[in-house]
């Protein structure tokens, strides 16, 4: 009987850390999701290129940056709409560099949870194809179509950029949107890219310093090519445009309780006032 009672309180002993451990899961699985700061949350939403500096021209010669533009307003407004207050529309002047070089200023600035820069695609000009559209002539190319996402491995929060990538791309595809599987192929050449998420369409781009320079999660869209005859016209469409938007919003809505708000720059502290060298002393 004694030996009886001992093994049975070797096992009641051996069952209390078990115990914990299950209530802990258990707890775990009941505590409250991460709630998202809707109010606290700053997303700047970059338009690619400047009126000054274009980007690609389309099928029928419009230019890029009025695609950037027009989808990136309308992001930009669904993000308010859903509650995203502090949500920036970046838009910058000037040519090529100079603006590249204040749009990353301005954005690091500002200090955001997360970077979205909208662009439209185009191929290199050896897959160019020649016809006429009202009378003039137009370079195209429908052997690509599908949107496309980069992130860059020297972004400082690189892990969070390729995240919200993957969130996006994902939301793309639940509404029905395709990527373009064509920068893994030689043809591209030095155009050739890693892909680092072959679900959602996510590609390494180390070089773009819009990628690159900035402080924060960063993630760049090419929404699709709009050199690319049927794409072209398909891009230009509001129900398109609010597919990518609806697609963002939700993709920005799961990332953002994952990450904490981001904080202004603090000033770094006043050094305080050096002491005066004492004086050598005098010659005799």
């Amino acid at each position: 009987m004694t030996l009886l009672v001992a093994v049975a309180a070797q096992l009641s002993q051996a069952a209390v850390p078990a115990a914990r451990s299950a209530a802990a899961d258990a707890s775990e699985k009941n505590a409250d999701p991460p709630v998202c700061d809707r109010a606290a949350f700053r997303v700047v939403v970059d338009v690619g290129h400047t009126a000054e500096a274009y980007g690609a021209r389309s099928a029928r010669g419009a230019f890029e940056y009025d695609f950037n533009l027009r989808l990136a307003k309308r992001i930009d407004q669904q993000l308010l709409d859903a509650g995203f207050n502090r949500t920036v529309l970046l838009v910058t002047e000037g040519r090529a560099q100079i603006s590249l070089s204040k749009r990353v200023a301005q954005a690091n600035r500002l200090s955001p949870d997360l970077l979205l820069s909208i662009h439209h695609d185009s191929v290199p000009d050896r897959f160019l194809e020649k016809w006429e559209y009202e009378g003039e002539p137009f370079g195209f190319s429908d052997r690509f179509r599908g949107h496309s996402i980069f992130i860059s491995n020297d972004n400082p929060a690189r892990a969070a950029s390729l995240r919200f990538a993957s969130l996006l791309g994902n939301q793309l595809k639940a509404r029905g949107l395709q990527y373009t599987p064509h920068y893994t192929q030689a043809i591209m050449g030095k155009r050739q890219r890693i892909l680092v998420d072959a679900q959602a369409g996510v590609y390494r781009y180390d070089q773009l310093r819009v990628l690159r320079e900035t402080r924060m999660p960063a993630v760049l869209l090419e929404a699709g090519s709009i050199i690319n005859r049927d794409e072209e016209l398909l891009l230009k469409s509001p129900e398109h445009q609010a597919l990518i938007s609806a697609a963002v919003t939700d993709a920005v809505e799961i990332f953002c309780p994952k990450r904490p708000p981001s904080k202004p720059p603090s000033k770094p502290p006043s050094k305080p006032p050096a002491k005066p060298s004492p004086k050598p002393p005098a010659k005799r």
